[in-house]
């Protein structure tokens, strides 16, 4: 997935709010497979379990047994049919998660190469309050951040000032 490009601006923001609101000694669960983004959780003092790449829309019992202190969830909601049955089955009282969010300038992503590396979902941050909300989460803290990109035209002036990435911190109700 990251073979010629490594999100380091979300990368160094992700770890910065984890660390603001997560001592490293807390065990952490982060929904999805290993990724560079475990590695950097790891390297910062982290203890963390992934899941094993079940398909998390049919198979919540990994996350429903975890004894995890907190669940992570970095860019992973965006790909799942029903992430509100997940949120639910979350036994921990903590959760940071981030999301792309929705640019009204372009479509929704689709690889047409890897049928698992799709956004099923765009949110926009009020959806995602929304969802958390409903599934009995109360969000302590919030942030958004823009994604920049070298390239010339109009798409590559916007996301220069309009947000591309949104994280909170909640707590279960």
């Amino acid at each position: 997935m990251y073979e010629k490009t490594f999100p380091n601006k979300r990368f160094k923001h992700t770890i910065q709010f984890l660390q603001k609101h997560i001592p490293s000694s807390k065990t952490i669960l982060d929904l999805g497979v290993v990724n560079p983004f475990t590695k950097i959780m790891q390297e910062h003092g982290y203890r963390v379990e992934n899941t094993k790449g079940e398909d998390l829309d049919l198979d919540t019992s990994f996350i429903e047994n975890s004894k995890a202190d907190v669940i992570t969830a970095f860019e992973i909601f965006e790909h799942l049919l029903s992430p509100f049955t997940i949120l639910q089955s979350i036994k921990s009282n903590k959760l940071v998660a981030s999301v792309p969010l929705k640019l009204w300038f372009s479509s929704a992503y689709r690889s047409k190469t890897d049928m698992l590396d799709r956004h099923y979902h765009e949110f926009e941050d009020w959806q995602f309050d929304w969802l958390l909300e409903k599934a009995g989460w109360k969000i302590i803290d919030r942030q958004k951040w823009t994604n920049p990109t070298k390239k010339i035209g109009i798409r590559p002036i916007l996301r220069w000032f309009t947000p591309r990435y949104y994280i909170v911190y909640a707590e279960r109700v």
